[in-house]
């Protein structure tokens, strides 16, 4: 059975750029960043309403920043084994 939901761009990523994001290479942690950045941006969007009562939604860029900043420290304290 196909799975319909899962899109090519779901993939794990590679153990190598975990492990050097673990180390601090800022290159391998801003792949961890772009790997994330879809499921970041969905998590800080939210919905306002106009004066007309149409709702509009945007991405609030200071709760983008903050959950940018928490992946950070996460891979910078996780323990590869």
């Amino acid at each position: 059975m196909i799975n319909k939901h899962k899109s090519p761009d779901t993939s794990l990523l590679p153990f190598s750029v975990i492990r050097m994001a673990a180390s601090g290479n800022v290159d391998a942690i801003n792949a961890v960043l772009k790997h994330y950045e879809g499921y970041i941006a969905a998590l800080s969007t939210k919905r306002l309403y106009e004066d007309n009562g149409n709702p509009h939604l945007y991405v609030d860029d200071e709760l983008k920043r903050r959950l940018e900043t928490k992946l950070i420290t996460k891979i910078l304290t996780f323990k590869v084994a």
